[in-house]
């Protein structure tokens, strides 16, 4: 949806006026005196209705508020994803380390996810399902083994499952209506399954990542869509 700053609306006013002032003027002229009161009143009642449905509208505003606010959070993520990027990429030059990789865990690199190896199940933008606590989310990120710190590592997984170290870990953005209260959770590939067909999740940070829904899955975003290409 293109953008309208205040001159451009102004013109789109001055247009939209134009042909109702022009019609009435040439049937205003032909009318004899007493016809042309109530015909002012109509163009004046039909010129505020208008003024009020688009300008003095509080779900006009509330829907302007909430498409400006949807480009600010885009823009406030690509610009922090490329200032990671820059200043990462000022460190391995300054350090001479071109093995040198930024620590970013939880799925949340900003390295391209290419090529995708055959093993990663899901994809980015599939709801599922937690299979032991129940919740419902989407995903936004993956990782081929789990990319977490080891110290937080270790109580997360006792000894008989140290294995599910070393497979595929998911990023969740979780429902908010199941009332989990985590927003958020990084967890293996054999704890979650897709769920079919639509299921609305509801998240404040959904249209930071995805612009829509396509019948199958959430759509992402740009800046996403380079990271995972393979998704």
């Amino acid at each position: 949806m293109p953008h309208i700053n205040a001159a451009a609306a102004l013109q789109i006013s001055m247009l939209l006026f134009a042909l109702p002032a022009q019609y009435f003027i040439s049937q205003w002229y032909g009318m004899d005196s007493a016809d042309r009161i109530p015909a002012t009143e109509r163009l004046i009642i039909a010129s505020w209705s208008t003024s009020t449905r688009f300008y003095l509208s509080l779900d006009a505003w509330a829907d302007r508020l909430k498409l400006w606010l949807s480009k600010a959070r885009y823009g406030v993520t690509l610009l922090i994803l490329h200032f990671r990027n820059w200043y990462f990429g000022e460190n391995k030059t300054k350090s001479g380390d071109n093995e040198a990789k930024p620590h970013s865990y939880l799925a949340e690199s900003t390295q391209v996810h290419s090529p995708k190896p055959e093993y990663i199940k899901f994809r980015v933008g599939q709801v599922i399902i937690h299979r032991r606590y129940g919740y419902s989310g989407v995903i936004v990120g993956w990782d081929v083994k789990a990319n977490t710190p080891e110290k937080q590592l270790q109580p997360r997984y006792p000894p008989v499952k140290q294995d599910l170290k070393d497979t595929p870990h998911y990023r969740i953005l979780i429902n908010k209506a199941n009332g989990f209260g985590k927003s958020t959770a990084y967890v293996p590939e054999e704890e979650i399954t897709v769920i079919m067909g639509f299921e609305v999740v509801y998240h404040p940070d959904m249209e930071t990542y995805f612009s829509g829904y396509d019948g199958s899955k959430y759509i992402m975003q740009p800046w996403l869509k380079k990271l995972y290409p393979h998704d």
